[in-house]
């Protein structure tokens, strides 16, 4: 690992999320930022707003940033990391710009991003360097002066991210009835996109049937399974399938969908499931819905044994890992050799986006990017 201490040319680290509501009054307002453009009536949106409602309007995703920035914080304090971290979102306060514009107020030139998306899409890197090329040009109309803006690398096969999911899926397993054990399968669950948006993720080689987005969750799968193996000796089958899927009926998305899923597996004579959400960082509001609800809903109506395993959160590993992500980054900026850690049969991911990658329908200003328009 690089020194432990040098994070230069860096001056702060910012954590770039989602955003959710945090009360029922913020619902709809969040959901119009969400899909501001797409034309969605305001009753559709209401609908939607529904899931929040049922747990109080609130989306857990807040906190559970705000549990990441502690649990980072105290990590980079314990190995005399000396970065300040900031804290900005996409679709709710703290809004990016906001958070963007104090760290140029305060004086931070060279900023280094976490996005709380692990994998390769459109929607989980492209659309975040969207967001920061409209804050950039924000703050260059207000006259500011601009900082260089650089995205850390796709995590999903970082060491620091896979142990704390393997864990989980092992306490799951772990905590079914014995009898159902041994035969349980594991469906490694992430969020469902059009499969026009999977086929283009990741750098145009890696184009195709799935794209980078499928490829590297499928790694990440094969990886836990296999370790899920070596550590109980019982070789669980395992399936990746989707959730969350919105949007037109006749566009196609990535499937099968986690419910349909289930419904296949009990039909099938699997005598229980462990849900692995592997595509999320945190147990935000599809994961509490989707799974907690709608797919454990389904199981228990099948009556199918389910459990759904833990989320990265803010693990001390995850929070090992985004140290180490950004010491490793600092020392390729200071031109110095460094090892990139992972595991699985993809290696570790570009630190820079080519062009071409992630592509958006309508072409769009990206920073932190070989295209960026901000140097």
């Amino acid at each position: 690992m690089p020194d432990a201490r040098d994070a230069s040319p860096y001056d702060a680290l910012l954590l770039l999320s989602f955003g959710g509501p945090e009360g029922p009054d913020d619902v709809i307002p969040f959901l119009e930022n969400v899909t501001r453009g797409r034309g969605i009536p305001t009753e559709r949106l209401k609908e939607v707003g529904e899931h929040y409602f049922q747990f109080g309007g609130v989306s857990p995703i807040n906190d559970q940033n705000r549990a990441l920035l502690d649990a980072l914080r105290k990590d980079f304090a314990e190995h005399g990391l000396d970065l300040p971290i900031h804290w900005g979102n996409r679709n709710w306060a703290p809004y990016l710009t906001d958070t963007l514009r104090e760290m140029v107020t305060d004086g931070h030139r060279r900023i280094l991003v976490l996005a709380t998306s692990a994998y390769a899409s459109y929607s989980g890197c492209r659309q975040y360097r969207e967001n920061l090329a409209d804050s950039l040009a924000t703050l260059e109309a207000e006259g500011l002066e601009l900082p260089k803006v650089d995205k850390l690398r796709h995590y999903f096969n970082h060491p620091g991210f896979l142990e704390p999911m393997i864990d989980g899926v092992l306490r799951s397993l772990a905590d079914l009835p014995e009898d159902v054990r041994a035969g349980a399968h594991i469906a490694f669950s992430t969020h469902s996109i059009p499969t026009a948006a999977a086929d283009s993720s990741g750098r145009v080689e890696d184009h195709g049937d799935g794209g980078a987005y499928v490829a590297e969750h499928l790694d990440v799968a094969k990886v836990i399974a296999d370790a899920v193996r070596e550590r109980t000796g019982v070789d669980h089958p395992w399936q990746l399938v989707y959730q969350s899927r919105s949007g037109a009926p006749h566009i196609p998305w990535l499937e099968p969908d986690i419910c349909d899923h289930l419904e296949e597996r009990h039909a099938a004579g699997v005598p229980a499931v462990v849900i692995a959400p592997i595509g999320f960082v945190s147990d935000h509001m599809e994961v509490l819905y989707d799974l907690d609800t709608e797919a454990r809903d389904k199981a228990e109506e099948l009556g199918l044994p389910m459990r759904r395993s833990a989320t990265v959160g803010d693990d001390p590993r995850f929070a090992a890992a985004v140290r180490d992500l950004v010491l490793e980054r600092a020392a390729v900026e200071r031109a110095e050799k460094v090892t990139p850690c992972a595991l699985g049969a993809l290696g570790a991911s570009h630190n820079l986006c080519p062009v071409g990658c992630c592509p958006s329908r309508a072409p769009r200003p990206a920073a932190a990017g070989a295209d960026s328009p901000y140097a």
